[in-house]
């Protein structure tokens, strides 16, 4: 899949806590020409940006070190922003009122989240 084209310039939060995890994503959105707001390792960085920040869509992880990030995807789905979450979790571990939301599963692949990005951009 060669979508990266569709989402250059989109700016995409990302929430994730391991600095690893984080670098390697990061990696694979500016890889695609997507302009990363964060990484943002806690909530207490994340949510003020889901709040404010120009958003076309947001990569989330699920268990942060200061909590469960469900208050940021709660401020993306209010505003209206698609956001899927990354995780080790399954789906019925999510809130529920989350679980209609897109997971990828870690470990996954540039052409994974290239897909699920795209889907979350597309019109």
């Amino acid at each position: 899949m060669t979508h990266g084209r569709g989402l250059s310039g989109r700016r995409v939060l990302l929430v994730e806590d391991q600095f690893l995890v984080a670098d390697d994503i990061g990696t694979l959105l500016e890889g695609l020409g997507i302009t990363i707001v964060g990484p943002h390792a806690r909530l207490a960085t994340a949510l003020p940006a889901a709040r404010t920040e120009a958003l076309d869509a947001a990569v989330l992880d699920v268990n942060l070190d200061d909590g469960i990030v469900d208050p940021v995807a709660a401020e993306l789905a209010r505003r209206d922003i698609p956001f899927l979450f990354v995780t080790g979790y399954v789906r019925q571990d999510l809130a529920q009122k989350f679980r209609d939301r897109p997971v990828l599963a870690k470990p996954f692949s540039t052409q994974d989240i290239e897909a699920a990005l795209w889907a979350l951009c597309s019109p």
